[in-house]
């Protein structure tokens, strides 16, 4: 049969963006003596990985600076860039300059890539190279983008146009392929899992030889930036694939049918790492229909894989989605820990729980997982999302990091010296090797990649993060606005302050103090308070006439107690909450007071308000940007600003007439209720 691909044989740059990677003209403040001679001692420029630093250096140099470098391949030079084997952590790599010479040192050629990609990050922002001192390594050994992108080119949850990985049940390979993996390997990311966690249909024969040499291409392309590729797997695959009837993960006759299939895909596509599977969730197939155990599950894959040195990576996104609004005590929030912790030191030892950042699902405010921290046994990894579903799907501003760092930085008590999120993920808690962070992508078809031109500063700030989780997320959005705009001092700082704003913004005007949800049904964007109150899903907020929130106190369902303490007591006290979390904990009157002094409804009125005026600041401080950055680019952020201020006061009129309405009790400050 026909092989599914388009070969599309556009030349690149033609239609799409470069993102941070457009190397347009840059200050030379000295830099141009440091790249005009390159000499490369210990690694093999016919290595896929050192060539395309190279490559990348000429590109970046010669974008920003009019330089085109002479390589001297093993040879000394007097004056340049140095780039030699030495003895450096695993990916890391070091810069040092020293009377003309700046000397980039890695032990393999991933540090290399990088230790290129940090040179060129230092040109484009206009930083000088002479005097630099730096040791970097990364703080996870996993940096993972998850695509949830489908076979037909749809991408479930995608804000930014159709998959360029696929079409029509065909595997799409172009210059874009390529360019997609130079800018993820760009901030550090070193795995990348093509297809949705939802696997059906077309997606089913990922692992078969319908699609195996243009899956081993794109494993190929990735490879050469230092990226492993993953598939989500569908755990039915047997059923579907002619194989048993059934996928019980203890029956002899599934083991041998996925024990075959494993010596197959591993031997049709190298460099693939593993699997990512979604089981026994929303509709899912998984151990628990036959009675089994996750770690049965994923014990059972991952022994087919090791062999191959593949991972299996387990989704801890379990839950009864078929829950009854009337049962209080059924807590959608306690599930991920109630279905884990139990197996807790079960799974081998090349199994990764991924545990998304809070109980629920991706909203703008909720706690931590009390599952990290709660595993001490097990391998971890974090899931963040920065496809926005909840959080403004790319058409709203809606900067994340602030939010992972939140994540990152919170302590958990989990027994271990080093027991903050960042540690745990980390491997430094627990002696993990098998641990990082993943993003669900927010990559699509359109030419800017994200949608909203400046949604692409999540993509970029997870990347970095990820790498190295002690940068401050100002930090990234400056970095980011200075590669991505040219060093403008009023650009740069009007859009830090955009990206650094808009988090605290969107919270204002959409759900208040950590209630989560009261979004539109399925499409998720927009307000409908009441959407899923009375649904299947187990997303409550509880409003009645004399009040709102979740009792997940020892009083309600008990949620506190997955934690360690003290945070277990600091939650379970209305006194001790944190604000922000209070009605995630607690179901409070409409007159209870905050430490603020309002009450808690006139903070939900004062709040949509606010959200609203700083939208319209928003939209003002991006006018003053008219003719600093390209009119493109311009044009794109104006017209997602517009969009923003109607949702933002589409938001603010529902969310408040339906208080006033439930309680009776009016605004203090008279404004317009309806």
């Amino acid at each position: 049969m026909k092989n599914p691909v388009q070969e599309n044989r556009m030349p690149q740059d033609a239609a799409w963006s470069q993102l941070w990677l457009c190397y347009t003209p840059r200050q030379d403040a000295d830099n141009r003596a440091y790249v005009e001679q390159v000499s490369v001692s210990g690694f093999a420029m016919t290595d896929p990985v050192i060539r395309n630093a190279w490559q990348e250096l000429q590109r970046g140099v010669g974008g920003m600076l009019d330089v085109r470098p002479v390589l001297r391949e093993d040879a000394a030079i007097d004056r340049g860039l140095s780039v030699r084997r030495g003895e450096t952590p695993a990916e890391g790599y070091a810069l040092m300059e020293k009377n003309g010479m700046l000397t980039l040192t890695a032990s393999d050629e991933k540090g290399v890539l990088y230790g290129i990609f940090h040179i060129l990050r230092q040109i484009a922002q206009e930083k000088p190279l002479q005097g630099m001192r730096e040791l970097c390594q990364p703080s996870n050994p996993l940096r993972m983008l998850n695509h949830w992108d489908n076979m037909d080119g749809s991408i479930e949850r995608g804000y930014a146009g159709a998959s360029f990985f696929f079409r029509d049940g065909e595997i799409l390979i172009d210059g874009r392929t390529q360019d997609y993996a130079r800018l993820a390997a760009s901030v550090g990311i070193n795995g990348v899992v093509l297809n949705n966690v939802n696997v059906k249909e077309q997606a089913t024969w990922l692992i078969t030889e319908r699609y195996f040499d243009r899956v081993a291409r794109i494993a190929e392309i990735l490879a050469g930036y230092g990226i492993r590729l993953f598939l989500s797997l569908n755990y039915a695959a047997p059923m579907e694939l002619d194989g048993p009837d059934s996928a019980d993960p203890l029956c002899p006759e599934v083991v041998g049918w996925w024990r075959d299939k494993m010596a197959e895909v591993f031997r049709s596509i190298p460099n693939l790492g593993g699997f990512l599977v979604k089981a026994d969730s929303e509709g899912r197939p998984g151990p628990f229909t036959y009675g089994r155990t996750q770690a049965d599950g994923a014990n059972m894959l991952a022994d087919l894989v090791k062999p191959y040195g593949g991972v299996i990576i387990w989704r801890c996104f379990v839950y009864n989605c078929k829950q009854d609004w009337r049962d209080r005590k059924t807590d959608r929030a306690r599930a991920g820990y109630d279905n884990f912790i139990g197996m807790d030191g079960a799974y081998h030892d090349n199994v990764i729980l991924q545990i998304k950042n809070g109980p629920m699902d991706f909203q703008i405010r909720e706690p931590v997982s009390p599952l990290l921290g709660g595993l001490t046994r097990t391998n971890q990894m974090l899931e963040v999302q920065i496809a926005q579903e909840y959080t403004g799907q790319q058409i709203d501003l809606c900067y994340l990091i602030p939010m992972f760092k939140e994540t990152l930085d919170f302590k958990t008590y989990c027994g271990a010296a080093q027991d903050t999120v960042a540690d745990i993920v980390g491997g430094r808690s627990f002696g993990s090797r098998l641990c990082g962070m993943a993003a669900v992508c927010n990559t699509g078809g359109d030419a800017n990649w994200t949608g909203h031109d400046l949604a692409a500063a999540n993509l970029y700030g997870f990347g970095r993060l990820a790498y190295d989780t002690s940068l401050a997320a100002e930090e990234i959005a400056a970095e980011w606005a200075r590669m991505t705009y040219g060093c403008d001092r009023k650009t740069t700082d009007t859009v830090t302050a955009l990206l650094m704003g808009s988090r605290g913004t969107y919270e204002k005007y959409t759900s208040p103090l950590g209630i989560g949800w009261m979004v539109e049904p399925n499409t998720h964007y927009g307000p409908n308070v009441d959407g899923y109150e009375y649904s299947r899903w187990g997303t409550y907020h509880r409003a009645d006439h004399l009040g709102l929130g979740v009792d997940r106190t020892d009083a309600g369902t008990g949620y506190v107690r997955q934690y360690h303490e003290p945070n277990a007591s600091r939650y379970n006290n209305v006194q001790e909450c944190p604000e922000e979390l209070l009605l995630f904990f607690h179901h409070l009157p409409y007159t209870y007071r905050l430490r603020s002094g309002k009450t808690l409804l006139q903070h939900i009125y004062d709040s949509h308000f606010e959200g609203v005026e700083e939208v319209e600041r928003m939209i003002r401080a991006w006018e003053g940007l008219e003719g600093r950055v390209p009119d493109i680019s311009y044009r794109n952020v104006r017209e997602r600003l517009e969009r923003q201020l109607h949702n933002a006061k589409e938001w603010r009129d529902q969310v408040n007439s339906y208080f006033y309405r439930k309680s009776g009790i009016g605004d203090e400050k008279g404004r317009e209720i309806f």
